[in-house]
């Protein structure tokens, strides 16, 4: 186990909003850590801080560049996304598809701050559920 890995969802980590980050899912369960929250640490070196609402369109694009989200893997535990799951997906993906017009809706107070590195509050309100 990772000296970084938090099970405890009380941790001290902040959204975008800047206060405590909310949970994004428990079903199916999302997070690096696999504990409902897009918490991160110095492992997860995707950054999976956007707590994002999964479309069709979304779920293609990202297959296209590699991820394949809707296939299940029992092997690991994954049973594969469908439209309407929300997951924490890389920051920089989102990001890319953003540029691309193909970003997803995502839930704020799910959020990591890390994500302000990357895209400003007033851009990511745009896609706010």
């Amino acid at each position: 186990m990772s000296s970084d890995y938090h099970p405890n969802p009380a941790i001290n980590q902040s959204n975008v909003l800047g206060t405590a980050l909310a949970s994004c899912c428990f079903d199916p369960l999302t997070g690096y850590y696999r504990n409902g929250f897009c918490h991160t640490g110095n492992h997860d070196v995707g950054q999976h801080t956007v707590c994002a609402k999964m479309t069709s369109e979304f779920l293609n694009f990202s297959a296209s560049r590699g991820n394949d989200l809707s296939t299940p893997l029992p092997e690991y535990g994954f049973v594969g996304l469908q439209p309407g799951d929300y997951w924490c997906i890389c920051a920089l993906r989102w990001v890319e598809a953003l540029d691309l017009g193909m970003a997803p809706q995502i839930k704020l107070e799910a959020c990591h701050e890390s994500l302000l590195n990357l895209v400003d509050i007033d851009t990511l309100k745009r896609f706010a559920l």
